[in-house]
């Protein structure tokens, strides 16, 4: 069975012509996945033998909502999805002034193992499909009823390690004819795979690229996070002063603040020399305890930030939404798929 919402547009098209018929049914088909139809009966403009074909040849995703919470203080959406095959992912839409950002997931679960993370406990299940990172734009708008302007990939799971379905996801949600949201409208997060990186800096999109850094030394990250250890902070600043050489486009580095681990005046200095030659936004982020966790918020966020602004970085410290909603990445579906210890 064909994943019919994966499909890019000329792949479409493809399928139309083998179902023989005309070419301008691959636009009308495409409008409506993009609504976030149900069933192929909805394509009310398709006659009835074409939807039996389609019926016949295809799957449609429709996630379905296991949980919504909206957060008394702020608004926050987040919505737990149920996917076809039992497994669960995250999805959260956050309002500022300047319109709604949707954070979407990669993967379900997480291979990177990160210390601070909650999407890692329980592992990786298993890759999302174009189709199911999409969804999470095109339904939470539908459940909603707010227009999404903005995307940031930052979910549960690593984006670099499901490219070719992230890549495709991009292609779809920009297209013209579909949600049409801009790649300036987008952040794409890695913890740093370099090779990713790389791959991403040779398409040139226009996306923002963003880096989990939260240390600048080896030591201190690869007790952080395990991909340190394949691709240390040489390597990876390397390939963001790189990035950004074949892109022009600045770099935001998320800084999760740990008490007594990466808050010091001594890693607020390295991390100015490691960005020198490369304007980068440093993005300081106040830590989720998570109960599994003995890593606990810095109380030095706003010292650090002011360490590294009076050596000419930009530094900004993220406002915390969703708080009485367990908004932190991974924390309801541990929760609710039994993965709390």
């Amino acid at each position: 069975m064909t994943d019919i919402k994966s499909l890019s547009r000329a792949e479409l098209a493809a399928l139309v012509a083998e179902l023989g018929e005309p070419s301008f049914r691959a636009k009308q088909i495409f409008t409506w996945l993009q609504k976030g139809v149900e069933g192929f009966d909805e394509m009310t403009n398709l006659s009835k033998p074409l939807r039996r074909k389609l019926e016949e040849r295809c799957t449609l995703s429709v996630p379905v909502v296991e949980r919504r919470q909206v957060s008394r203080l702020d608004g926050t959406i987040k919505y737990l999805w149920r996917l076809a095959d039992g497994n669960c992912i995250e999805t959260v839409i956050m309002r500022y002034k300047h319109g709604n950002t949707i954070c979407v997931s990669s993967e379900v679960g997480c291979l990177m193992g990160c210390a601070f993370c909650a999407s890692t406990v329980g592992g990786l299940v298993r890759r999302l499909t174009p189709a199911e990172i999409l969804d999470q734009v095109i339904f939470s708008q539908k459940d909603s009823g707010l227009k999404i302007s903005n995307i940031v990939l930052m979910g549960i799971g690593e984006p670099m390690d499901n490219l070719d379905a992230v890549l495709r996801f991009l292609e779809l949600v920009n297209d013209p004819e579909g949600l049409n949201i801009g790649m300036r409208h987008i952040s794409l997060s890695t913890c740093g795979i370099v090779p990713g990186i790389q791959r991403l800096g040779g398409l040139d999109l226009q996306l923002t690229l963003s880096v989990s850094l939260h240390a600048p030394d080896n030591e201190t990250r690869n007790r952080l996070m395990p991909v340190n250890r394949a691709y240390p902070v040489e390597e990876l600043f390397a390939a963001c002063h790189w990035y950004f050489q074949e892109t022009g486009r600045r770099i935001s580095f998320e800084y999760a603040m740990i008490d007594g681990v990466n808050d010091h005046d001594w890693q607020a200095d390295l991390i100015v020399k490691q960005l020198k030659g490369m304007p980068g936004h440093v993005n300081l982020i106040p830590l989720n305890d998570v109960r599994e966790s003995p890593l606990k918020p810095s109380k030095r966020v706003a010292a650090f930030q002011k360490r590294l602004e009076r050596q000419g970085v930009t530094a900004t410290v993220r406002r915390k939404l969703g708080g009485d909603i367990d908004a932190s990445c991974g924390q309801l579906r541990r929760k609710t798929m039994g993965l709390e210890e």
